[in-house]
């Protein structure tokens, strides 16, 4: 189902205005990008985007009484600036399960946290470590398979 569709059953017969929490987990996200949310929703305190294939926030609306994010399991790499701007009072943001690959991409989000002298309470990029951790373990599997081939060719040697 598209995100455009999602949000109409979501509303329940309700006013966009009137609405305090959104979950759109695991519809689709047509081109990557977010569709039907607009600045109408006023009120919206939680906002769940897990698995959506979300690959931009540029079409983000304002949502000023925005405090929990939920965009885990998508394929965000960039462009976290725009929620210093849009989401000025976001306290918690799960962003695990996306394609960021280093911590200069979440810079933009540490200035938020510096702008407004409060701390963000939860942020989790645990599947940064995660890849961190693959790419040692492949290191340490190249080293050995490399050390391998060497003592087999001195012993290759020796014989």
């Amino acid at each position: 189902m598209e995100m455009k569709k999602r949000i109409n059953l979501e509303l329940r017969d309700r006013a966009p205005e009137e609405v305090t929490e959104l979950v759109l987990d695991n519809c689709l996200c047509v081109n990557g990008e977010i569709e039907g949310l607009n600045d109408t929703f006023k009120k919206l305190e939680f906002l769940s985007m897990a698995n959506v294939e979300l690959s931009s926030l540029a079409r983000l609306p304002s949502l000023n009484k925005l405090r929990k994010l939920e965009l885990s399991d998508n394929i965000i790499s960039g462009g976290l600036e725009v929620l210093a701007e849009k989401c000025p009072n976001l306290t918690y943001l799960n962003l695990s399960g996306n394609k960021i690959k280093d911590l200069s991409t979440v810079e933009a989000l540490m200035e938020m946290k510096m702008m407004k002298r409060k701390k963000m309470k939860l942020v989790h990029l645990k599947d940064m470590r995660k890849r961190r951790k693959k790419k040692r373990r492949m290191r340490m599997k190249m080293k050995q398979a490399q050390n391998w081939e060497r003592e087999k060719r001195r012993w290759a040697s020796h014989t």
